[in-house]
């Protein structure tokens, strides 16, 4: 009896077993969608800040100069409307066609373009330099504008006050600086450079080759599977892509399978990412796609090319050029002039004879 008493308190001093405790399941989710523009920039794009000298712009302007490589249909509706600028200017004694390039490229990519009057000793215009406008801030005292050095802002050049003409675009939240009309189709550049790279890097990691050859065929012996084996090894370098023959009399139906490890490839809409934003960009710069080499999806295709490129310019390229006269209003004197375009005398000549 004492024994078993002895047992009995023994066991009760003992811990009492540890039960595995009960799983619990916790539910979460992800964030929202962020915009490509966070809270902050979004305050900025409602006034410019000003450091005690000159003001800064509302958007960075290193971020436009990005975002131009971003999409080729973005880069490409620029070069189109530079280029048919450029055909039609006049040189003139103050500005030269280089000159104008650069100066139509920072506008149509930054919303602001910036020329700089060289006067002679007698006080009057003698040339028109350009000033990189991802570097020129307008001054806090009106007619002053500074080119500054952005890895030292110690480094900056004033320019002679009133010297400086700035052709704007047009913004609702400030009279500063100008902001590109293509802003709304920032979206889809950052959607269709997204896509790219998501596929790209999906092809370098080599995940759309993976696949599970799945056997469990029972009247296959060891040596058919050695062989089969010995044929996927060699389908490398110059055996690639070659057809693979299995013969299983009286086999299973799904004794042999294919089973793909990445079957994001057929899931992911790449074709309709690349298409959708490539249309948000095309409609945001309201280029006909004819002029930007985009490929039809229809049998009709985009219609009369020649047609299309002169209601573009009509309607694109001469509101450019008028805005691009202001400079003459300021300067005072002829610098910018346009000669007309023509596109129906090179359609009737039709395409050169062959040498």
């Amino acid at each position: 009896m004492a024994t078993r008493s002895r047992s009995k308190a023994v066991a009760a001093m003992a811990p009492a077993p540890r039960t595995a405790a009960p799983v619990s399941i916790e539910a979460f989710s992800f964030g929202d969608a962020e915009s490509v523009l966070d809270r902050r920039e979004i305050l900025n794009a409602v006034e410019s800040w000003r450091n005690g000298r000159w003001y800064e712009p509302p958007i960075n302007p290193r971020s436009l100069a990005r975002v131009l490589e971003a999409t080729s249909h973005h880069r490409s509706a620029i070069g189109v409307k530079l280029n048919l600028l450029v055909k039609t200017f006049q040189p003139s004694r103050w500005l030269d066609r280089a000159t104008f390039r650069k100066w139509m490229l920072d506008y149509l990519v930054m919303g602001n373009g910036y020329v700089n009057r060289i006067d002679n000793m007698l006080g009057k215009p003698l040339s028109l330099q350009h000033s990189l406008a991802m570097n020129t801030r307008r001054g806090i005292v009106d007619g002053e504008f500074f080119f500054i050095n952005p890895f030292n802002l110690a480094d900056v050049h004033e320019y002679v006050p009133g010297s400086m003409f700035q052709l704007m675009e047009s913004d609702v939240s400030q009279e500063i600086y100008g902001r590109p009309e293509y802003l709304s189709a920032l979206q889809g550049m950052m959607l269709n450079e997204a896509a790219t790279l998501f596929r790209r890097r999906y092809y370098i990691n080599g995940g759309h080759a993976g696949y599970v050859f799945y056997l469990s065929e029972p009247t296959m012996s060891d040596k058919d599977v050695n062989a089969i084996r010995e044929s996927l090894r060699n389908a490398k370098g110059v055996g690639n892509f070659k057809n693979l023959f299995i013969h299983a009399a009286n086999g299973k139906k799904d004794g042999v399978q294919i089973i793909p490890i990445s079957e994001v490839a057929a899931k992911d809409e790449f074709l309709g990412i690349k298409n959708t934003s490539r249309d948000d960009v095309l409609a945001a710069h309201r280029v006909p796609p004819q002029l930007l080499g985009v490929v039809p999806s229809n049998a009709g295709g985009f219609g009369d090319v020649a047609r299309a490129a002169e209601v573009f310019f009509v309607n694109e390229i001469g509101p450019l050029q008028t805005r691009t006269l202001e400079l003459n209003d300021w300067l005072g004197l002829p610098a910018i002039s346009y000669a007309p375009y023509d596109l129906s005398s090179i359609v009737a000549a039709g395409p050169p004879p062959a040498s």
